[in-house]
C-alpha cells in the first residue's frame, strides 16, 4: 500500500516532523507500510513506561534517528518503598545500545533505574560530544565515581587545549576563569540527578582537578531535588559558582545538603544573568537578603528556614520577576513577607506551610493570579469500608477517558470490581492496594479493561500459588509475584504483590529471589 492520492512522500515527508503528540504517532504509524516508515524515520522521542515491554535492539532496529529517550524502570511503587530494592530496572543494556548505536541521541532521561559508574563512564565517552540532556531521576546504584564521568561530557579536544590556560586556576580572576572555560562544556546542556541514592559530593570537585585537569562545566540546570546525598562539605556548590555562567535552574530542594554556602548562592547570581529558578534545602531566609538582590530575573523560589523573629523578615526582598513561591516552615507570622507581591503569583507551594485552614484561605485570597492545572489522572485513597460496590461502578461508568488510575481499599467484593471494569474504555494504566478481591476477580477485570497495558496490585485475597491469575495470561503479557513478606515483628506486614504488563520483549532474565514469574504456558498460552 502507498501514501493516500493527493499527498505525496515528499510532502507527507514535510508534514511527519511536526506531529509531536504520541497518541498521533501511532495513529499515523498505522495507515500504511510507508507512513509507518517515514514515522520511524523521522520519529524523535520516545518515552518507554517500563523498561520491560521492549528491548534496546528492537528499539533500535525502529526507531535509528532517535534524539531524546525517555526510559521508566521500577514500578512508581519504588518511591514509596513498596518494592524491593533489587526488583530491576539496570539501565546497562540500553546504555550499551546507545553507546553503540544512536548517534543522534541528545537526551537521555532514565526514571527509578539502577544505574552504575561503569554505565556514565560508557555514556560520557560514547556520546559526551554530542549529550544535551541527561537526567537520573530517582535512580540508584551509582557512585560519585560515575559523576566525575558525566562533569566530562566536554569535548576532549577542548578540555586538552584548556589544560595549559587554567592550570592553576586560583591564579586567574573568576570572570577570566568563567570565559576562558565557556567553550568547553559547550554541548553539556542539561544534567539532573533526581532521588538518585547515596551520592557524595566533595570527591566530584575535588577528582575533578586531579592529574592536571580542571572541571568546568557549563550546565543549564542542576537538579538533585529529594535526592539522598552523603554530604561531606559545600565545595560542589562553590565548584559550579566559580565555573558556571549559563545556569537556569538550581534544585536541591527537599535534601540534607546543609553544609552549602549562601554567599555561592549570591556568587551564582551574579555570574549566571539568566538565573530562572533556584531551590534550595533549610538556610534561613535572612542569610538570602544578597542573594535574592543578585538574582533579578528570578522567577521561581522554594525552600529557605525561618528562625528569628517575625519582624526581622520586613527587610527581605523578593526579585520583581518572582511568580512561582514555596517557602518551606512558613507560619502565620511570616505570611506578611508574601503579601507585597502576591499579586503576582502564579504558583504557591504550601506543602510544608505551617499554617491551618484560615491562614491559607487567607493567603491564597491574596493571589488572585495563580494558575489551576488540569488533572489527567484520578486517584482515589480512602480508609477501609470507604467506597461501596456501586460507588466503585460509577467510577468505571464515568471515567470513560480516564487512561492512569490509582485505587486505595475501594469496593466491597469481586462484583464491584467486574462492575468497575465493564467502564473505563481507555483505561491504561491501573494501580490498586488494600484491595478485597480475589484473584480469579483480578484476572477477569483484566480481560475486560480492553485498553488495559500495565497493572499493579498490592494487597488482595491472594493464594500460595497464584494459579487464579493465569486467567488473565495472553500473549505478550507478563505476570510477575512479589510473595507476602511477614518480619521479625508480626505487626508489620507486606503484602503480596501482583505485576503484569504487555511486552514485546517476552519474560524478563533479570529476577530478584523475591519475585517469581507466572508461567503462561501453564494456562496452555505461548508469547
Amino acid at each position: 500500500m502507498t501514501s493516500q492520492p493527493g499527498m505525496s512522500d515528499v510532502v507527507l515527508g514535510c508534514v511527519m516532523p511536526y506531529i509531536d503528540d504520541p497518541k498521533d504517532r501511532d495513529a499515523v504509524s498505522l495507515v500504511c507500510r510507508r507512513w509507518y516508515e517515514l514515522d520511524a524515520l523521522t520519529r524523535k522521542h520516545i518515552t518507554i513506561a517500563l523498561c520491560y515491554t521492549t528491548s534496546p535492539d528492537r528499539l533500535r532496529r525502529r526507531f535509528r534517528h532517535l534524539e531524546s529517550l525517555k526510559l521508566k524502570g521500577k514500578p512508581r511503587a519504588a518511591m514509596f518503598n513498596l518494592i524491593p530494592e533489587d526488583w530491576g530496572g539496570y539501565v546497562t543494556p540500553w546504555v550499551n545500545e546507545i553507546a553503540e548505536n544512536f548517534n543522534c541521541l541528545k537526551a537521555v532521561h532514565f526514571r527509578r533505574m539502577i544505574v552504575k559508574d561503569s554505565d556514565l563512564e560508557v555514556l560520557a565517552r560514547s556520546r559526551g560530544k554530542v549529550l544535551q540532556v541527561l537526567k537520573l531521576d530517582k535512580c540508584s546504584g551509582f557512585s560519585t565515581d560515575g559523576l566525575l564521568h558525566v562533569g566530562r561530557l566536554c569535548r576532549w579536544e577542548s578540555s586538552m587545549k584548556l589544560y595549559a590556560v587554567i592550570l592553576n586556576p586560583e591564579s586567574l580572576g573568576v570572570s577570566d576563569w568563567s570565559t576562558q572555560g565557556r567553550s568547553n562544556c559547550e554541548n553539556l546542556v542539561l544534567f539532573v540527578v533526581h532521588d538518585c541514592g547515596s551520592v557524595g559530593v566533595s570527591e566530584w570537585s575535588s577528582r575533578g582537578r586531579s592529574m592536571g585537569e580542571s572541571l568546568v562545566w557549563q550546565l543549564r540546570t542542576l537538579f538533585l531535588e529529594e535526592s539522598s546525598i552523603i554530604e561531606k562539605d559545600g565545595q560542589w556548590l562553590h565548584e559550579l559558582a566559580v565555573n558556571n555562567s549559563v545556569l537556569t535552574n538550581l534544585n536541591f530542594y527537599m535534601t540534607d545538603l546543609v553544609k552549602v554556602s549562601f554567599e555561592d548562592l549570591e556568587f551564582i547570581a551574579q555570574n549566571c544573568r539568566n538565573l530562572a529558578s533556584v531551590k534550595i534545602s533549610d538556610c534561613e531566609i535572612l542569610d538570602l537578603v544578597g542573594f535574592f538582590h543578585a538574582a533579578s530575573v528570578l522567577e521561581e523560589f522554594c525552600g529557605g528556614l525561618f528562625n528569628e523573629q517575625p519582624e526581622r523578615y520586613t527587610a527581605v526582598s523578593f526579585p520583581p520577576r518572582l511568580c512561582r513561591l514555596g517557602l518551606t516552615y512558613m507560619g502565620k507570622n511570616e505570611m506578611p513577607i508574601v503579601f507585597p507581591f502576591a499579586s503576582l503569583l502564579k504558583k504557591l507551594d504550601l506543602l510544608y506551610a505551617l499554617l491551618d485552614t484560615e491562614d491559607h484561605c487567607l493567603l491564597i485570597q491574596r493571589c488572585p493570579n495563580l494558575e489551576v492545572l488540569e488533572l489527567r489522572r484520578f486517584a482515589l485513597y480512602l480508609r477501609p469500608g470507604g467506597l461501596t460496590d456501586v460507588g466503585l461502578g460509577y467510577i468505571g461508568q464515568y471515567s470513560s477517558k480516564v487512561r492512569w488510575m490509582l485505587l486505595g481499599y475501594v469496593g466491597e467484593s469481586d462484583s464491584g470490581l467486574l462492575e468497575f471494569s465493564k467502564g473505563c474504555p481507555s483505561l491504561q494504566k491501573l494501580e490498586m492496594r488494600g484491595c478485597c478481591f480475589t484473584e480469579r476477580a483480578l484476572a477477569a477485570s483484566v480481560m475486560q479493561l480492553t485498553s488495559l497495558r500495565y497493572l499493579w496490585v498490592q494487597g488482595y485475597r491472594a493464594s500460595e500459588s497464584g494459579h487464579d491469575l493465569l486467567a488473565m495470561a495472553r500473549p505478550f503479557w507478563n505476570i510477575e509475584l512479589i510473595p507476602r513478606i511477614v518480619g521479625e515483628d508480626p505487626v508489620i506486614e507486606h503484602p503480596a504483590h501482583i505485576l503484569a504488563y504487555y511486552s514485546l520483549a517476552g519474560p524478563r532474565t533479570d529476577f530478584p529471589e523475591s519475585v517469581i514469574p507466572l508461567d503462561p504456558s501453564a494456562a496452555g498460552i505461548s508469547s
